[in-house]
């Protein structure tokens, strides 16, 4: 089954199938198929055309993959632009949502440990 431009696996049961889809975790698809009467634990392969059709008018109802991305990627432009702090924390790369930064996101500022070599240098000769 296509939607969108994506295919969503066969072999999966839908409630995880669909959330192969960027915008949709499993709780969104479980209210999708909820909605359109479909049991969890069906499969893509077993759907009949009806019931993909059903699931595809749905979707292309909200917002997902391009447009979703976008409208974050806005947001995220917005914050910037008007330098609030969390986009002056997003022009810094660093965490946003009042993780510490002391002991972790090291490697997203730059400051990962380097093993220590052992205690002798080679001798250069001169």
């Amino acid at each position: 089954m296509r939607i969108l431009g994506i295919t969503v696996p066969n072999e999966k049961r839908l409630e995880f199938g669909l959330t192969c889809l960027y915008g949709i975790g499993v709780s969104t698809a479980r209210k999708i198929l909820d909605q359109v009467g479909i049991e969890r634990g069906r499969e893509a392969k077993d759907l009949t055309p009806d019931e993909e059709n059903k699931i595809r008018a749905i979707i292309e109802g909200m917002k997902i993959e391009g447009n979703l991305k976008r409208e974050i990627g806005a947001n995220i432009k917005r914050l910037k632009d008007i330098k609030s702090y969390r986009g002056i924390r997003h022009m810094k790369r660093l965490p946003v949502r009042g993780q510490r930064t002391k002991t972790n996101s090291r490697t997203v500022r730059g400051n990962v440990r380097k093993t220590m070599a052992s205690g002798k240098r080679k001798e250069t000769k001169t």
